[in-house]
C-alpha cells in the first residue's frame, strides 16, 4: 500500500479523523426509533434515515473537491 494514492482530490473539510462516534450516535437513535415504531403499529412504514442524521452536524462537516490546491500530502491512502 506504499504506493496507493487517491485518484481526484476530495477531502473533508475539517481535520476530524473520524466521524464513527457521530455514526454510531445516530444508527442507535435511528434503530431505537425503529424498534419502538414497531412495537407500536407494526403495518406503518419506516421513518427515513435523513430524520436522524444530518452531514453538516457531523465532525467532518461533509467533503470538497480540492483541485489543485490539494498537495501531495494529502493524496497519500
Amino acid at each position: 500500500m506504499s504506493r496507493s494514492r487517491r485518484k481526484t482530490p476530495i477531502l473533508g473539510i475539517t481535520t476530524a479523523a473520524s466521524e464513527a462516534n457521530d455514526k454510531a450516535r445516530w444508527h442507535r437513535a435511528y434503530r431505537r426509533a425503529e424498534r419502538q415504531r414497531l412495537r407500536a403499529s407494526p403495518e406503518s412504514l419506516p421513518a427515513s434515515h435523513r430524520d436522524y442524521s444530518d452531514p453538516w452536524s457531523m465532525d467532518k462537516d461533509g467533503k470538497r473537491y480540492w483541485g489543485k490546491a490539494c498537495g501531495s500530502r494529502w493524496m497519500r491512502k
